[in-house]
């Protein structure tokens, strides 16, 4: 790690007394080694390694709103009368087909049927159905598409969430925006190629920063958590007494060191982090600029919903995606956890709901009236669905539901995704899928495809073997595009 004429056979307390700065001096000399160095060096940072996308995209950004806990498809998309017809009855074994179930409700009794205590109607011209706890998604269903027929391998939240984000199960994988970001690089300088905004006060769960994490790849590529209130970024500013003229020459002087450390290692990390210091910088003005709302008309908040004025809601956090597309952040997630509705699901989703249904509607609205869906993807689901039996006891007025990964509902938008459209279907008995299923890897594929990567060519070779967002599976669903 040092100098090839250092005296291995000093003594630590010889060693590390002939650093005039002490450990400190270590500490920074190694920080320095483990740093960024000269973007010029390896060219712009913010360039994709892909020279240009395999084939036309229709889609130039991703906003992902996604529903961390586990929507219950049916009381929101997927309307099954015959559960109501046979509320309170036993799941048939025949249906079940022995299914692994979680801890949760692999040992009751019995598994009581249980239909949805809430109306559904038909709506638009794709007369799909939907609940009335979603009336303004409802308004815009022919501008929506539905797959109802998405399925995963995974039973609990964390392994579920994960394969969602980054393709895998396990941790240690590159996030979908991390991958978009390597493949494509940032068309906002001044911005994160990749943000992520969760909701305040609805956390039941944990959400690892790992979801969002680089992985194997580059932390250049990794996501930035915006935070509501007046601290959106940590770290961010500049610590008292130092100002901005002192920051610049720190940065140039930081750069020169690492230009001579990358000349001399060749690590590639070290171009990203200085491109990261450099990001931060610019992200001191650019970041006040895209957070600040006090420039939204009126009609805007008629439309969103007086909660956008609230730093740190689902509906705020809607408005600063479109905010955040407008200047070409490249994936947009949002994450509104507080789905798992294992009991007291009635009171939960309907606190969920108007959460996320004037919001959703009203994102789709502006991006719409600003001509940004044409090129914006908007995604909209949990990591899966709800049993359609009772976690628990049922009754009249109240039940739960548990984990339920073999079939459930996401809805699409924009970009090239059918409008209007409803692809797969399960069993009478929202059980199992009855046809045209779609898994995650499928989900991720299409994705990737409408930003005009093959997602079987965008890979990186890590510890010998060459990893791709899809893992080894995936076909595009080819059935949800125009």
């Amino acid at each position: 790690m040092f100098c090839d004429h250092m005296n291995f056979g000093m003594s630590r307390r010889e060693f590390f007394g002939r650093f005039a700065m002490g450990i400190g001096g270590v500490a920074l000399m190694d920080l320095l080694q483990r740093s960024a160095s000269a973007a010029a060096a390896t060219g712009s940072p913010f360039k994709g390694i892909l020279a240009q996308p395999h084939f036309a995209p229709r889609a130039k950004r991703i906003i992902y709103l996604f529903m961390a806990g586990g929507p219950s498809q049916h009381d929101l998309f997927d309307h099954k009368p015959l559960l109501n017809q046979m509320n309170g009855q036993d799941l048939p074994e025949s249906v079940r087909g022995g299914q692994r179930l979680t801890g949760m409700s692999a040992y009751q009794a019995h598994y009581p049927l249980a239909g949805s205590i809430f109306s559904f109607a038909q709506h638009g011209q794709s007369r799909a159905w939907v609940s009335e706890l979603m009336p303004h998604t409802a308004r815009m269903v022919d501008e929506l598409c539905f797959i109802r027929s998405m399925h995963t391998e995974h039973i609990n939240h964390d392994p579920a969430i994960t394969f969602f984000q980054t393709g895998h199960q396990l941790p240690g994988r590159p996030s979908m925006g991390s991958w978009l970001s390597y493949g494509l690089g940032s068309a906002n300088e001044n911005l994160p190629g990749f943000v992520v905004l969760i909701s305040k006060d609805r956390i039941d769960q944990p959400l690892y920063s790992r979801l969002w994490g680089n992985g194997f790849l580059p932390s250049l590529h990794q996501g930035v958590q915006f935070r509501g209130g007046g601290d959106p970024v940590l770290f961010l500013q500049n610590p008292d007494g130092i100002s901005a003229a002192s920051r610049r020459k720190f940065l140039d002087r930081l750069a020169e060191l690492n230009a001579h450390q990358s000349e001399q290692l060749g690590d590639p990390e070290i171009a990203s982090r200085v491109a990261q210091y450099e990001m931060a910088y610019r992200m001191q003005t650019s970041v006040p600029e895209v957070m600040d709302l006090s420039g939204e008309a009126e009609a805007t908040y008629e439309l969103y919903g007086q909660e956008a004025r609230q730093p740190g809601t689902f509906a705020a956090n809607c408005l600063l995606a479109r905010r955040l597309a407008e200047r070409d952040v490249r994936f947009i997630q949002l994450y509104h956890p507080g789905w798992d509705h294992h009991g007291g699901l009635p009171k939960g989703i309907r606190r969920q709901c108007s959460d996320v249904d004037r919001a959703g509607y009203a994102l789709i609205t502006d991006l719409k009236q600003r001509g940004l869906l044409d090129d914006t993807l908007v995604v909209w689901g949990g990591e899966f669905g709800r049993t359609n039996y009772s976690q628990g006891k049922l009754t009249a007025d109240n039940y739960g539901r548990d984990h339920h990964p073999r079939c459930f509902t996401i809805w699409m938008a924009g970009a090239g995704v059918r409008p209007g459209f409803i692809h797969g279907a399960t069993d009478d008995f929202g059980y199992n899928i009855a046809e045209k299923p779609v898994s995650v890897h499928d989900l991720q594929a299409t994705i990737l495809h409408q930003l005009g990567i093959n997602h079987e060519a965008l890979t990186y070779k890590h510890q010998g073997r060459y990893y791709r967002l899809t893992d080894v599976h995936g076909t595009v669903v080819r059935d949800v595009l125009t």
